[in-house]
């Protein structure tokens, strides 16, 4: 693939969804895709990591429906506002007009919330931990992109309900505590949670984090957010217990959205290369592809060894093919290094009379030799070595991108070239007006502060001059 993904990242983006076949883009309802099994097998094996994750804590799984009855999704005033306009309403049911419109489901908070008004009587009913995985409809309105802006999108979303406001706040703290390992740990994925304006927050919550990462274009993509909803749900939809002191009260809630397509965006941006995919050792839906090497006088030879090698790999529990089709050994590699196999495995004669195989990471390309002894615990350590490699890779370049700016020109200079810009700020709560200059001149945003990062001493917001009373960050975003 002759095209660079960070010079060009848009059409080496759409050139590996196309030819390493993770979506077709045919089907004929806009912002609606088709996810192929190449990515959907990386994407079940995400939702299993990140599930385990949830249920370490607590988190007990649910499905609800998808359609809310308008009457629950207007309860909550904010809510409506900021979702009204993405809503995809179900008039008919067959050849009758439905008495009341449902909507398909933006998000769960109403469709959910009315049914924990009936679960939760006392104190013992609580905390309340729940989590469902699916999908969400939204009515996007801007340009969409396969997987970074849909109208159909999969992800996983927690809604939890505590008897005190600090219960709720240390919920938060773990749903960030829980991006870590999932996005850093297990994906890979540099991001940075930060603390979203006012004007930017959640429809509904008292305040909004958000997990943002980095493009190879340098603009941010939005991969999850942890609310803290407070009373604004509770009182609308009558959630209430009794406490111990005999007196009803009004429960405190968080919710959790881990937006699954936009961080397998995030997964193939970040770990691919101008010669295609890379899908991390234990995410891959095959992790070892076996390329026998032969002629017509050995072709049997060598075929029945590298049987006995897929066997042996597949009885450890490896994700492993062996491509014994008619293709040549150059096409093979060539594919599966598109395609993004971690390791690729080649075995002729000559690996055969050394009794062991050649073993090729596909984020380095650099070949050794592994005896059948050792194979086994050599596959285990190319892996793990191949993900140390990409995270450091990827920690590197995403350091990079946080920059620094004291002054409105000194920011717009920053951002010419993409990244993150940390800047002083006058009001999160407040500044509406300085963060509308940064949009409209700078055609950027106010991300939000970072968690637990110190208040200015001293400094001057970058857009009115006054005290800075928070460090944000500005970036363009998709």
């Amino acid at each position: 693939m002759d095209i660079d993904k960070h010079s060009n990242f848009s059409e080496w983006f759409s050139t590996v969804l196309k030819e390493a076949k993770l979506v077709d883009l045919r089907y004929n309802v806009k912002g609606f895709i088709v996810i192929l099994p190449w990515a959907f097998k990386t994407m079940k094996l995400m939702y299993s990591f990140a599930e385990a994750e949830l249920e370490k804590r607590n988190h007990a799984p649910v499905n609800f429906p998808v359609v809310i009855p308008e009457s629950n999704l207007i309860k909550e005033e904010e809510h409506v506002k900021g979702f009204g306009g993405e809503v995809f309403w179900i008039t008919h049911a067959g050849f009758n007009r439905l008495e009341e419109r449902l909507a398909l489901r933006p998000t769960s908070e109403t469709a959910m919330y009315p049914l924990y008004a009936l679960w939760i009587k006392g104190k013992s009913d609580l905390p309340i931990k729940m989590y469902q995985s699916g999908a969400v409809w939204r009515y996007e309105t801007k340009a969409t992109r396969p997987f970074i802006r849909g109208r159909e999108f999969l992800w996983i979303e927690t809604h939890d309900a505590f008897a005190t406001k600090n219960e709720a706040l240390s919920q938060v703290m773990e749903d960030i505590e829980i991006l870590n390992v999932f996005l850093w740990d297990i994906l890979g994925i540099p991001f940075i949670v930060l603390r979203r304006p006012q004007w930017d927050k959640f429809p509904g919550a008292d305040d909004t984090y958000a997990a943002d990462t980095l493009m190879p274009d340098g603009k941010v993509l939005q991969i999850a957010t942890t609310h803290m909803l407070g009373q604004r749900f509770s009182k609308p939809f009558n959630i209430k217990f009794m406490d111990e002191d005999g007196r009803e009260k009004f429960v405190w809630q968080t919710c959790f959205g881990i937006g699954m397509n936009r961080i397998y965006a995030a997964l193939v941006a970040w770990h691919g290369d101008n010669k295609g995919l890379i899908y991390p050792f234990s995410l891959s839906p095959i992790q070892v592809v076996i390329v026998p090497i032969f002629k017509e006088n050995n072709k049997e030879k060598v075929l029945n060894y590298a049987r006995g090698v897929y066997k042996k790999l597949k009885s450890k529990g490896f994700r492993v093919l062996l491509d014994e089709s008619e293709k040549t050994p150059g096409f093979k590699f060539n594919e599966w290094e598109f395609k993004g196999v971690p390791i690729r495995m080649e075995i002729g004669e000559k690996e055969i009379n050394n009794e062991g195989v050649l073993i090729v990471p596909r984020d380095t390309g650099i070949r050794s030799f592994a005896s059948l002894n050792e194979l086994v615990d050599k596959v285990s350590k190319e892996g793990k070595e191949m993900m140390k490699r990409l995270k450091e890779k990827n920690w590197k370049e995403f350091e990079k991108s946080l920059k620094s700016a004291s002054t409105f020109e000194e920011l717009k200079k920053k951002l010419e070239n993409g990244g993150i810009v940390r800047v002083p700020f006058c009001s999160l709560s407040h500044g509406i007006e300085c963060y509308n200059k940064i949009k409209e001149e700078l055609k950027a945003e106010v991300r939000g502060e970072k968690v637990g990062e110190g208040k200015p001493k001293g400094l001057k917001c970058v857009v009115c001059g006054k005290e800075a009373n928070h460090f944000v960050y500005v970036a363009r975003q998709y």
